[in-house]
């Protein structure tokens, strides 16, 4: 309550501020055309006109929803009556799936990883069992489950649970080989206990082992079967607490399983064995096999097989048995992929997986264990899959999986998120993407089909895209928190394939995965699609209906920065900083990798890193390659990889830039406009003094110094900057790592500035490439990242050669004023440098649409730079009424239509927002961030209204200008883990949250803002969690869920028919409530686990907020503590009232002993 009081102090306290003074230090920038705030000219006025709506209680930070595969997969159950299924995961969570759109995640808060999961069938429940030897009873009755019970043991270790249908009693097996049972309604142990040494025969000199199997008789439910390690099995009975029988085998048990009468079990072994018992025979199995063994030609026992870690064994009525296994594979065949056999009758079916299996489950008809099972499917939960069989076809189809498990089907390198997106994107997208559907497939529907969803309130389109490591990209439906892929597509297709063993001859820049997009650019209105590939490419895509076949215009852009000359290695060539590290050397290829200089000696120039395919290539409908623009090597040096994207379909222009400059194309008419260095893009307008260079020197030169390139020093000088700038989709985003030449001594204002540096040439060792060096190399140690963190933030280590590296970190098209004395808008591009400069270009585009593919566009420096502190991040703009104005675009037709017979039929564009049908105005805002701080600028004057200095110990990682609530604010997530919103025009803090900490250059790579309150970032390599900042969302979640649980009806059991009761099984009624009560089995030691209680749910949770009812609860958690340590000083007690006892006893013993013997006799 305090945190939402304190914000709105802030916004009383920033409301009544002067102008300009809600970032404190205003805009003192080394530009001459930046203000401080509150100066006169148009900033006066705007103020007082705009009305902001925004305040704090609009904000609240809560996670939405879940999608993907659970990483890194641990346990499966499911419940046979309310047809949902639980995973656990190593990392402590919990996913719940039932009919598509009932997804639900839920965490431990200890992170344990889960060992089992056991349904209270058709009651609404789940029990979990972690490796921190803690058992957790989970509340499905409501929308988000909360735990009601947990129950922590403290002197045994976990390894089984059980829990048999319509029982409230837990069995429990544990490491040391002993049985305990716990109370599911009050979570507390009973003090029946089944004790390994009792188990076992007292002959028998060695330990069981940990017990691995439990399970209750089919036939009588007095009767369970334990299962130990090192191959005892013991049949206990409950009633008479002693074995009923014993059965020895001398290898290791995995599992077991019931026939369904009770009369028979089957083990599986860790020889890759099979064995049957029967109860009246356990002396030895009356059947064994290795069903994948190799039969030995003397007639000797199979040879031994890969161990069969799991067996099911499910009865039919109208068929044989199934049995189904996994492992048990052959030894000899050490290439084969996991698979899991199902043995029906004398078929033997070996279904090959692509990942390893965590574990299965046979799906049948009953709940009941003592009726015939008849199975209809497995499903078999992978290490990155989940597949369901369908077992009645007999060449065994999967069920088409309706679930969004495959986002990770090839890493995941970058996302996008658009909310609130034409409406009629998703139903053509979803049916140029249904054409492309597998085939193969059962027919049946998919058995998961439990729980309930409704569509909610919330009912705007939204679409997720993905980019990935292999160059694909999807289209996500993301409406009403769900997730469905729409549409796949593959951008590798553009280029020709890679030979094998042409590595080291081509121009390769990246060894693996060439082609994995590193940035996407989407224009939802006119359907424009852009893609930045990893190796220094840019595709431009056109949607169209209809199926064409073409050749693929290409187009080759030298983007080298001529400041980038060698500079002879002079002693006098040291930095001017002194502090700069002035002993590391400064040499021209210091990113490069052997691969810059070519064998044979000759140098790579003007040459692509991948072939565009020369023959016309077949394209479905879809989104189809308009062109591609690859940047070439210069003089042997590689090109660098893109740092920003910029598409504009109003204009017909698509820009791009690195950390040598900006490239602007035409895709209209196929022709590259500008290609220039960042340094000459501000002609005389930039800001800071630079030296001139020296003149070209003799490149072979550099090719003696290449080798240098991957010395300790070089790959030093590489890691100096920003921690995100080879992984942040190329964005240079550090704080400290910038560096400008200069030849004045700067003041310490300026050196600061000094110090923050854009992204240099990654070294093109490996997949260091996509912004998805982590991606890639999935295993990244925490030194390494470490590593990364600390180096960027050390002191400047400047070197000349790379001083004047100024990276292109973001652009951005718009109608806007161009210059200080324009009357008027015109077509302008935005430039932001990672040195925080921005630059406006002005673009002079033919006056009629009939013109626009025969005149030439002019791209042109308007000669206006505006100042930030850090790399810019994003651009926005408002107009006069501080309404966001949207790019301009142009209406999408279909470039393949067939209708359309001449090219030239007329192009319908939208040049400004609907929203504004008045004239713009005679001004607008400018909205600038950058990754330290945020600024408004009024235009034309360039008066710099408000600024705002968002951080000064860290930086940000992504800024977006979103709408909420029919206004506009800024979202900006911070790499210290901070959410934070800002007003718009003025910058008012208005939810400024500690969400995050980025522990993982994943969520730095990924997270992503989008209209009405919503975000998402990849929460693991497989899930992508998404989240909401707006309080009405958060206040609707509930609506929007899915209800895990839905009253049904529990199947009656089959009539058993007279004389199967009488003679098929035990007589008399199995109470287990008066055989494991208190009453009768007394109290388990204290000492032996610990109740916790739970949250219990919403209910729980309001209870112990606050007031009398939280003191209530506080009061009995107290006296429950007090009652648990009272019971141990009172078995304390116990224990030395009965030394005491065996004391006397024995005294009293000797006493007799000796007590008529004389004194000699002793």
């Amino acid at each position: 309550m305090k945190k939402f009081n304190f914000r709105k102090v802030l916004d009383g306290l920033t409301a009544a501020s002067p102008v300009g003074s809600s970032g404190g230090g205003s805009g003192s920038g080394a530009g001459g055309s930046v203000h401080p705030g509150g100066t006169a000219g148009a900033a006066g006025t705007p103020r007082e006109e705009i009305q902001e709506t925004l305040t704090s209680d609009y904000f609240q930070i809560c996670k939405t929803v879940r999608h993907g595969f659970p990483y890194l997969p641990t346990a499966l159950a499911f419940d046979p009556v309310q047809k949902i299924l639980a995973i656990g995961t190593r990392t402590g969570a919990i996913r719940i799936l039932g009919r598509p759109g009932v997804d639900c995640y839920c965490q431990h808060e200890s992170g344990a990883a889960v060992l089992q999961l056991q349904f209270l069938i058709n009651e609404g429940a789940l029990v979990s069992a972690c490796a921190d030897d803690a058992l957790h009873l989970w509340n499905l009755r409501q929308k988000r489950p909360a735990i009601l019970h947990s129950l922590k043991f403290n002197r045994e270790r976990i390894t089984y649970c059980h829990l048999p249908f319509q029982s409230k009693w837990l069995y429990v097996g544990t490491e040391r080989g002993n049985t305990h049972i716990v109370n599911i309604e009050s979570f507390i142990l009973s003090g029946y206990v089944i004790m390994w040494n009792k188990a076992i025969e007292l002959s028998t000199k060695t330990h069981p082992g940990p017990v691995v199997h439990l399970s209750d008789s089919p036939r009588d439910e007095g009767k369970l079967l334990i299962g130990y390690e090192n191959g005892t099995i013991v049949f206990w009975d409950l009633r008479s607490k002693r074995a009923d029988l014993r059965a020895y085998y001398d290898e290791a048990i995995h599992s077991v399983a019931w026939h369904h009468e009770g009369k028979q079990f089957m083990c599986s072994h860790s020889d890759g064995s099979l064995t049957l018992w029967n109860l009246k025979s356990p002396n030895r199995p009356f059947q064994t096999t290795i069903p994948h063994g190799k039969v030995q030609r003397d007639g000797k026992k199979p040879e031994s097989c890969k161990p069969i870690l799991k067996v099911e064994y499910k009865t039919c009525k109208n068929s044989e048995p199934f049995v189904v296994f996994s492992g048990g594979l052959s030894y000899d065949k050490p290439c084969r992929r996991p698979s899991l056999t199902i043995m029906h009758g004398k078929a033997i079916t070996v279904l090959e997986m692509d990942h390893p299996i965590v574990d299965f489950l046979t799906l049948c008809e009953t709940p009941y264990p003592n009726e015939f099972q008849e199975p209809y499917a497995v499903v078999v939960l992978l290490e990155k899959d989940l597949i369901v069989v369908d077992l009645t076809q007999t060449n065994f189809p999967i069920f088409e999986n309706p679930y969004p498990i495959d986002i990770h089907e090839s890493p995941v390198t970058c996302t996008e998120y658009f909310a609130d997106c034409p409406p009629d994107l998703i139903p053509v997208l979803y049916s140029v993407g249904a054409k492309h559907k597998k085939q193969g497939y059962s027919n049946k529907e998919w058995p998961i089909s439990g729980g309930a969803w409704n569509l909610g309130a919330q009912t705007y389109p939204e679409i997720i895209i993905t980019g990935h490591a292999d160059g694909s990209v999807k289209f996500w439906d993301a409406s009403a928190i769900t997730l469905q892929m729409l549409y796949k597509l593959k951008t590798s297709k553009v280029f020709e394939k890679q030979k094998v063993g042409e590595g080291k001859a081509t121009a390769e820049i990246v060894e693996e995965d060439p082609f994995a997009v590193q940035m996407m650019y989407w224009c939802p209105e006119s359907r424009i699609f852009c893609v930045a590939g990893v190796s220094a490419y840019v595709i431009v895509y056109r949607f169209s209906k209809h199926e064409v076949n073409t050749e693929i215009a290409s187009l080759e852009v030298r983007l080298q920065s001529e400041v980038e000359d060698i500079i002879t290695p002079e002693p006098e060539t040291n930095p001017p900083f002194p502090d700069a590290s002035s002993q590391l050397p400064s040499l021209k290829s210091l990113s490069g990798s052997t691969n810059t200089v070519a064998c044979e000696g000759t140098m790579k120039d003007s040459i692509p890193c991948l072939s565009v395919k020369a023959r016309p290539v077949r394209m479905p409908p879809g989104y189809q390659a308009d062109l591609v623009i690859q940047l070439v090597w210069v003089d042997g040096e590689p090109p660098q990889q893109i740092t920003s994207l910029a598409v504009n379909s109003a204009y017909g222009l698509v820009a791009f830039g690195n950390c040598n400059g900006l490239a602007v194309v035409d895709f209209m008419q196929k022709t590259v406009l500008l290609s220039m260095g960042t340094l000459d893009l501000y002609g005389s307008s930039d800001p800071y003094q630079r030296q001139p260079r020296s003149p070209r020197k003799s490149r072979q030169f550099a090719a003696g110094l290449t080798e240098l390139s991957d010395s300790p020093v070089s790959l030093e000088l590489e890691r100096c900057k920003s921690p995100t700038s080879d992984h942040v989709n190329g964005h240079c985003t550090s704080p400290t790592s910038q560096s400008c030449s200069s030849g004045k001594r700067l003041s310490s204002a300026d050196v600061s500035r000094a110090n923050r540096r854009g992204p240099g040439r990654p070294p093109f060792r490996k997949a260091q490439s996509a912004a998805c060096m982590e991606i890639s190399l999935p295993v990244t140690t925490e030194e390494n990242r470490e590593n990364s963190f600390s180096r960027s933030r050390s002191s400047s280590v400047s070197s000349i050669d790379r001083d004047s590296k100024e990276a292109i970190t973001a652009l951005f098209f718009m109608e806007s004023f161009a210059r200080k004395n324009d009357s008027a808008v015109s077509s302008c591009l935005w430039v932001g440098t990672g040195l925080g400069m921005v630059i406006i270009l002005s673009l002079n585009l033919p006056a009629s649409d009939d013109l626009r593919h025969s005149e030439p566009v002019v791209v042109s420096p308007s000669g206006t730079v505006l100042t930030l502190k850090g790399a810019v991040l994003t651009f926005a703009c408002l107009d006069c009424m501080g309404t966001l104005t949207h790019q301009p675009y142009e209406v999408w037709r279909d470039p393949h239509s067939a209708d359309d017979g001449d090219k030239t039929r007329k192009r319908k564009l939208v040049m400004h927002s609907p929203s504004s049908s008045q004239d713009m105005g005679d001004h607008q805002f400018a909205v600038i961030c950058s990754e330290k701080q945020a600024k408004v600028f009024s235009l034309p004057s360039q008066t710099c209204l408000y600024v705002h200095n968002i951080t000064e110990t860290s930086f940000l990682l992504r800024a977006d200008v979103v709408t909420l609530c029919n206004s506009v604010c800024l979202a900006c997530f911070c790499a210290n883990g901070h959410i934070m919103t800002l007003s718009l025009p003025s910058l008012r803090p208005l939810l400024d949250m500690n969400y995050l900490p980025v522990t993982d250059m994943r969520i730095a790579r990924t997270f992503c803002f989008t209209n009405e309150g919503q975000a998402l970032y990849l929460s693991s390599p497989t899930e992508i969690q998404r989240l909401t900042y707006s309080q009405e969302m958060c206040d609707n979640l509930q609506d929007m869920l899915g209800d895990l649980f839905t009253p049904v009806e529990t199947p009656e059991a089959q009539n058993r028919g007279f004389l199967k009761g009488l003679f098929g099984g035990s007589g008399q009624a199995f109470d287990r409530e008066e055989l494991f009560g208190e009453a009768t089995a007394g109290k388990a030691s204290r000492s032996l686990a610990q109740h916790i209680p739970g949250s219990g749910g919403i209910e729980g949770v309001r209870g112990a907020a606050g007031g009398v009812i939280g003191d209530l609860t506080r009061a009995r958690i107290a006296l429950d503590e007090r009652g648990q340590k009272l019971g141990e000083l009172d078995e304390r007690t116990a224990s030395m009232m009965a030394s005491a006892e065996a004391f006397s006893k024995h005294a009293h013993e000797v006493m007799l002993k000796y007590k008529d013997k004389k004194w000699y006799q002793f």
